[in-house]
């Protein structure tokens, strides 16, 4: 018991500190536009198998992405997961190329049980990232300039969420709770060379997002033989229109003891997330084979962003994958570990360089990717290790936006562990 109190005060200390401490994980332009990049969501197994999530059950890890899931594990264990992820990240306009390094702490959450068929989990998770920094030197009219754009910012989810079993282990259905908070700054400089008899303009957006998220979930186990099954899992999230606070500030004329300032809070202004639908099977030969595939569908087209809609378009992400064990019961160690491929595709739900010319429609970009990993079983076999890499390509629409590729790293910490045993001593 001594144990498990270390971890749940550890645990308590790291989320106090998780969402100050991090660090942004994208240096992508596109996260200019709405609320950023959004972010994985999967954990553990369902991050190497593609992002997979929503008809996973399983005893030793945690898998948010489907509340349902909850209610799978052993009445007398207590569950604990700790992620952190890296990228390297290449950048290509066809002109110019760059380079980027980003680490940050991801994700926590634990999951416990409250009896034999209900069980809790409490996470705090990404929702979305926005990090940039670009800018050119423009010329119009014979006078040259200066212009850059920078943002920083995340929105978190802190969320509470149970799942119960209404049928012998067969049928489950679960919530999520959850808090959205974070704030995102965008910056946009105008510098004019000196004797130009214009002023310098800086401009900085910074929105502040506090709302509750919803989520629900629903899975069914089919039994195929003693050691085999088929599980089908469905979710959803309604649209919520979130309170958010946007704070405008201009400054003209480099300081504010030579120019001036406009400040500008605006309260009543529309953002929205939208409705969300998953639906997620999966294959399990129990500690042999696990195959799995999901669909996600996003109705972001029907979503306000700065009181306007139509600045989004709606988003579909697909993801399978696969784990496979050679020998569970093996003494050789590399028999007992777990080993993951998934791939994926989605698109995105922003629209870029919206204009006239285009109708207002703008222009997105596909999404690409290719993952392995490994579980790597602690001393207990019960506790794991997991280990993930990912390969994502980012394929614009037009050949004159920006082309992007990533080399993502996950390596997360699965803690299982005995909470209401009691050993007997002689």
């Amino acid at each position: 018991m001594l144990r498990i109190n270390k971890v749940v005060i550890i645990s308590l200390l790291i989320f106090t500190q998780l969402s100050l401490n991090a660090q942004n994980n994208t240096n992508s332009p596109y996260t200019r536009f709405g609320y950023g990049e959004l972010a994985d969501r999967s954990f553990g197994a369902g991050r190497a198998m593609g992002g997979v999530g929503y008809g996973l059950r399983s005893s030793k890890q945690i898998n948010p992405l489907n509340p349902a899931s909850y209610s799978c594990m052993d009445s007398l264990t207590f569950l604990f997961d700790f992620g952190v992820s890296g990228q390297v990240s290449w950048f290509n306009d066809g002109t110019n190329q760059q380079r980027q390094l980003n680490g940050n702490v991801e994700y926590i959450a634990l999951q416990f049980p409250i009896t034999r068929r209900l069980a809790m989990s409490v996470g705090l998770l990404p929702y979305s990232h926005v990090g940039y920094e670009f800018g050119e030197t423009r010329t119009e009219a014979g006078l040259d300039w200066g212009e850059s754009f920078s943002g920083s910012g995340s929105i978190s989810d802190l969320y509470v969420g149970a799942a119960y079993d209404i049928w012998k282990k067969r049928l489950s259905i679960g919530a999520n709770v959850g808090f959205l908070f974070g704030n995102i700054t965008h910056y946009r400089n105008l510098v004019f060379p000196t004797g130009s008899n214009a002023d310098d303009v800086s401009r900085s957006e910074r929105y502040e997002i506090r709302d509750l998220k919803l989520d629900f979930g629903i899975q069914y186990t089919h039994p195929l033989s003693k050691t085999e099954s088929m599980t089908f899992g469905f979710t959803y999230s309604p649209a919520q229109k979130l309170s958010t606070t946007k704070y405008d500030i201009q400054l003209v004329g480099g300081s504010t003891s030579s120019g001036y300032t406009k400040n500008d809070t605006i309260k009543n202004y529309r953002y929205d997330i939208p409705n969300s639908y998953g639906f997620g099977v999966s294959y399990v030969k129990e500690n042999k084979l696990t195959l799995a595939a999901d669909f996600l569908y996003e109705d972001w087209a029907n979503a306000y962003f700065d009181n306007e809609k139509g600045q989004f378009k709606n988003r579909t992400r697909v993801g399978a994958g696969m784990e496979y064990i050679p020998n569970d019961n093996n003494r050789f160690y590399l028999g007992r570990v777990r080993y993951r491929a998934g791939v994926h595709y989605s698109n995105s739900y922003l629209r870029v360089a919206r204009s006239e010319e285009n109708a207002y429609k703008g222009h997105g970009y596909d999404e690409y990717g290719v993952s392995l990993g490994f579980g790597l079983p602690l001393i207990d076999n019960r506790s794991f290790v997991n280990v993930s890499f990912e390969y994502v390509k980012i394929r614009p629409e037009l050949r004159t936006m920006i082309d992007e590729q990533y080399f993502r790293f996950t390596v997360n910490y699965s803690f299982n562990e005995l909470w209401f045993f009691k050993r007997k001593v002689d």
